[in-house]
């Protein structure tokens, strides 16, 4: 129960910085990383020349006629007892139109429940479902697009809500399928039925855009992404240790200072060594987690993430953990194959 607690009031205290994201929309867990291909590679990624069914949560236009009858399963364990998990099947109605259908849920585990004099009168638990009904069409070779449907329920203790999120995602891949440039309008839509009667909250909408370069004579991909394109105001100037020692503050950052500070927190940037079909090494830097949760006195690996995936008997295994904080990083795990194999 404590560190349920202590995850809770740091999201509360989070609310109110200046730059950040949290608290400002319901239905954040859309955001979360269920592949772990997406994880070991900063988070988030809506470009791959390679056809990739984890993706199409990311960007729907990623989903290929090469994917028929792929089932992916994804397991994360998180902080504090909370775990998520998503499934999601494609099948192609012919080599232009595809269609996959995923869903995902997170359980944040069980709270003890108590009345205003802190007796302890019961337990209550927290969930949150989505069912991913994805499309994409293949306007050519190079060109596609697609669309997520996105029905949403989530349960915390006696509140229930419904909401409807969907997104927009189109690709270009270069003739050679060496480099692939993606956009993608992500979480629009409503609230439906919110918590309380009458209060409605926004949905955690998102502009993003990326590439993704193999070379040609090197087994290594660069993937790049930028998110919350919507949000110029995105950098967060955390407290420094000589503020609180009351020592006089620099001076304010110049112009070139600021543009790069922002910049570099829509940026996300993830390198794939590919040294055999069967085995990937991944790793992946993002900035703006970095900034936002490293602690002065320690900064470590915050905001770093890697992974692996290994293909066996037809199978693809595949890890990566990612470092948010100091308190711990997050484990995740998923396995793909392809029906036609076995059937």
């Amino acid at each position: 129960m404590r560190n349920h607690l202590a995850v809770l009031a740091a999201l509360m205290l989070a609310y109110p910085l200046y730059g950040q994201q949290g608290g400002l929309s319901t239905y954040q867990f859309l955001n979360l990383a269920y592949s772990t291909r997406v994880a070991a590679l900063g988070g988030k990624m809506v470009a791959s020349e390679k056809a990739d069914l984890t993706l199409i949560g990311q960007n729907p236009s990623l989903l290929d006629s090469s994917l028929n009858q792929t089932i992916h399963l994804f397991y994360t364990r998180y902080y504090a007892g909370i775990s998520f998990a998503s499934a999601s099947y494609a099948y192609v109605l012919n080599p232009k139109n595809s269609l996959a259908v995923g869903f995902s849920a997170v359980n944040y585990g069980q709270f003890d429940e108590a009345d205003e004099t802190g007796n302890i009168t019961g337990s209550f638990s927290g969930t949150d479902f989505v069912l991913t009904v994805c499309y994409s069409y293949s306007i050519d070779s190079c060109y596609s697009v697609g669309v997520n449907l996105k029905p949403v329920y989530s349960h915390l203790e006696r509140y229930s809500s419904f909401g409807l999120s969907a997104d927009i995602g189109a690709q270009y891949t270069s003739p050679n399928r060496l480099f692939a440039v993606g956009v993608v309008l992500k979480n629009m839509g409503m609230m439906i039925k919110p918590y309380s009667p009458g209060n409605r909250e926004h949905l955690p909408f998102e502009i993003m855009a990326g590439l993704s370069k193999k070379l040609a004579h090197a087994p290594f991909r660069l993937v790049f992404t930028f998110h919350q394109l919507q949000n110029l105001n995105l950098y967060y100037s955390p407290p420094t240790s000589t503020n609180q020692l009351n020592v006089e503050e620099p001076a304010r950052p110049n112009l070139a200072e600021r543009v790069g500070r922002e910049f570099m927190s829509h940026f996300i940037a993830g390198v794939e060594f590919t040294p055999t079909q069967n085995f990937c090494l991944r790793v992946g830097y993002n900035y703006q987690r970095r900034n936002e949760l490293k602690v002065l006195e320690r900064v470590s690996t915050v905001g770093f993430s890697w992974g692996f995936a290994l293909r066996v008997s037809g199978f693809d295994v595949s890890y990566s953990r990612a470092t948010y904080h100091l308190t711990g990083s997050t484990n995740h795990f998923a396995i793909t194959t392809s029906l036609q194999r076995w059937l």
